[in-house]
């Protein structure tokens, strides 16, 4: 009996002991994770900012498959809610505040804990690539969480690794989404043609995007100078292509409404189209998939047993990355002149 008393009073002053030690860990917490996702900063910050699109990346799902998910009927921006229910319990996340392509504060939800603060920030590094700081704070842990989080080694460690975890997630599916793409055969059509100022250059599958930008931004300036107004889309007219090491002789050009009689020193030539038909193919992706749009409507022509005419081919960028920044939203669309 007088073993038992003892054993009795050491785990009173054990538990006792215990308890005090659990009162006075740290009472707030503010953790964070960084990542740099390989994504346009605008397509990361719509990814984030909908909670529809959480399902495709959350570090939880895969944690705990019984997850049930509610979405009312705003689910973006701020006033934007979700919540869920698990094996953990019920939870629910509601966005406090948000600056497009910055940051966004949210609040998250446990029936049984006080609410904590979610923020996250995005910092622009290239067109192509974002920084992601995704952190939590609190400055009202309760005695249950502190308990978990000491035996976890802290909150920092019970909650990074699901968010370092959440970030190659949400990377993952990001360029998953900027990656989708579609081509589509149109078939022959009339092409009106019409005037163009121009640019060639002599370029390599490397170098050809910054020096189609670079020519495009010569013309645009040069229009903007002497009051040309754009009559039309930008284009790129393919002169040359060397099939075997994909080397090009392109001109960057600009549809306007007349004939300009260019003497200046610019290298800027005023150009015809005439009107021709042309078999018409559709790419809505990144321009890496040119290639592959330009195959297939090569492979229908020779289906079709049409033959190019005099002209040469030229693509038609419908839409413009500075305006719309996923890749996946591009269209241009595709010209193979032809006898018909």
């Amino acid at each position: 009996m007088k073993a038992l008393k003892i054993i009795i009073f050491l785990l009173l002053f054990l538990l006792i002991a215990g308890s005090g030690y659990v009162a006075i860990q740290p009472g707030s917490y503010d953790l964070q994770r960084t990542r740099t996702v390989a994504a346009p900063v605008s397509v990361v910050y719509n990814t984030v900012n909908d909670y529809k699109q959480w399902t495709h990346w959350s570090p939880w799902k895969a944690k705990d498959p019984s997850l049930q998910f509610e979405f009312p009927e705003n689910t973006s921006g701020v006033g934007g809610s979700y919540s869920w229910t698990g094996k953990d319990g019920k939870g629910t996340m509601s966005t406090l505040a948000s600056a497009a392509n910055d940051s966004i504060l949210q609040e998250l939800k446990f029936e049984q804990f006080p609410a904590s603060q979610v923020y996250w920030k995005f910092n622009y590094k290239t067109p192509r690539s974002t920084e992601v700081t995704w952190g939590m704070r609190s400055d009202d842990v309760p005695f249950l969480l502190k308990f978990f989080a000491l035996i976890s080694g802290g909150m920092d460690k019970m909650v990074g690794p699901d968010y370092e975890q959440g970030l190659k997630n949400l990377d993952e599916h990001v360029q998953k989404e900027i990656a989708k793409f579609s081509i589509e055969d149109e078939g022959v059509m009339d092409y009106g043609g019409g005037f163009y100022l121009y640019l060639t250059s002599s370029v390599t599958p490397e170098n050809m995007s910054a020096t189609m930008e670079k020519n495009y931004a010569t013309i645009y300036n040069y229009m903007a100078t002497n009051a040309i107004h754009a009559n039309g889309k930008p284009m790129s007219i393919y002169q040359f292509r060397d099939a075997e090491n994909g080397n090009m002789i392109v001109s960057s050009a600009v549809s306007v409404s007349q004939n300009y009689n260019i003497k200046d020193a610019s290298g800027i030539l005023c150009g015809y189209l005439p009107r021709t038909k042309a078999l018409k193919t559709t790419l809505r992706g990144d321009y890496k998939n040119l290639n592959s749009a330009w195959t297939q409507g090569y492979q229908v022509m020779n289906k079709m047993n049409l033959k190019p005419n005099s002209l040469k081919p030229f693509e038609i960028y419908i839409t413009e990355p500075n305006k719309i920044p996923n890749p996946a939203d591009w269209v241009t669309e595709l010209y193979i002149p032809v006898n018909f």
